[in-house]
């Protein structure tokens, strides 16, 4: 049985018209609303926690994302610096990208230590992660610096330390961000890319090192191998390059002048149809420029009316001999970043957009 109700609350109650069992009810209420009002305020001191702590979470991965992410695209701009004629300057790459996170913070503090690594980053996912700069890249793969930034044990300024959350036994937690640049052949080229000479595919076979992404060393001079085009001249029974008029069929000297001077008129894409035009051109060399880099498209055969473009090229013009029954542009392959393309990567000629984040 329930204790009687003293003598002095049970008069309260019946002064107060009140029946002796409301006052009892009424009592039990007040402790109810008081056990409320606890798990009320640690509610609130819950939601404190959790509602200032991820934001101080997501702004400590927001400052590495971004430090990461910067030091990528740095490490990814220096992988074909200098001589145009290098292979990727991994080393370079990885010092920029590791000197770049240092320009950046993350909870007041600034950053001192990332882990870089280069190599080959597949586009498609597959094979996923990073590969070693040693591989024979395939189609997809490209040239790429990853990044990653954290926060935790002995690394810039150690784990996020949480404010409320230690009320909850949770003190602080590691942070961590990781970014991949990489630097691919062009897709596409916009209008006034491109100079109007298609280069064979079978010359890179001859000429070109897929494996360092870079042109095969002419032992005799220690240079990249030089080649003659639009005269018909054959390495190895390969034509290495022929006057193209894009997507005109116009074989005039007016026409091709025009075009070397602006470029292809409207914007390229792989897998295009574009017009060869055969035949020497006696009175044009003069107008071609030496010591020039240029980008050229790639198709499978130069012996058609019509080829189609299968990639994108950088080559370096020597210089041109007009006249004397010899008429001919003179030049090498060569490695080189062309910003005004896409990114889509197919194959790699030596022709590299701007570097981009992929990951």
């Amino acid at each position: 049985m329930p204790a009687p109700m003293p003598a002095k609350r049970k008069d309260w109650c019946v002064k107060r018209n009140r029946a002796v069992s409301s006052c009892a009810w009424y009592r039990r209420q007040r402790g109810t609303m008081s056990f409320v009002f606890v798990s009320f305020v640690l509610m609130a001191l819950a939601f404190s926690a959790f509602s200032v702590d991820i934001g101080r979470y997501y702004l400590a991965a927001n400052e590495l994302q971004t430090a990461a992410d910067a030091a990528a695209i740095a490490g990814a701009r220096s992988l074909f610096t200098g001589n145009l004629n290098s292979t990727a300057n991994w080393s370079a790459a990885n010092a920029n990208a590791a000197s770049a996170v240092q320009l950046n913070v993350s909870g007041g503090s600034t950053l001192t230590a990332a882990t870089v690594q280069t190599g080959f980053w597949n586009l498609t996912g597959y094979p996923a992660g990073m590969q070693s700069s040693s591989i024979v890249p395939g189609t997809y793969d490209s040239p790429a610096v990853q990044v990653t930034v954290s926060r935790a044990t002995g690394l810039n300024g150690g784990p996020l330390a949480f404010m409320f959350a230690p009320l909850f036994g949770v003190n602080a937690t590691p942070v961590t961000a990781t970014a991949v640049a990489v630097v691919s052949a062009p897709g596409y080229v916009v209008a006034g890319a491109l100079y109007p000479v298609a280069l064979g595919q079978c010359i890179f076979d001859q000429y070109w090192n897929t494996q360092t992404g870079s042109p095969k060393i002419d032992p005799t001079t220690g240079q990249a191998y030089t080649f003659q085009v639009t005269n018909g001249t054959t390495y190895g029974g390969c034509i290495p390059g022929q006057w193209t008029s894009f997507q005109t069929n116009a074989n005039d000297v007016p026409t091709v002048r025009g075009l070397m001077a602006n470029g292809n008129p409207t914007q390229l894409s792989l897998g295009m149809s574009i017009w060869i035009e055969p035949g020497v051109k006696t009175t044009i060399y003069s107008s071609v420029l030496s010591n020039i880099d240029v980008l050229l498209p790639v198709v499978a055969q130069l012996t058609s009316s019509t080829a189609t473009i299968l990639g994108f090229a950088a080559f370096h013009i020597d210089f041109a001999v007009s006249g004397g029954g010899s008429n001919y542009i003179q030049g090498h392959l060569i490695t080189r970043i062309n910003a005004p393309s896409s990114s889509q990567q197919i194959s790699t000629y030596g022709a590299y957009v701007a570097p981009r984040l992929a990951h």
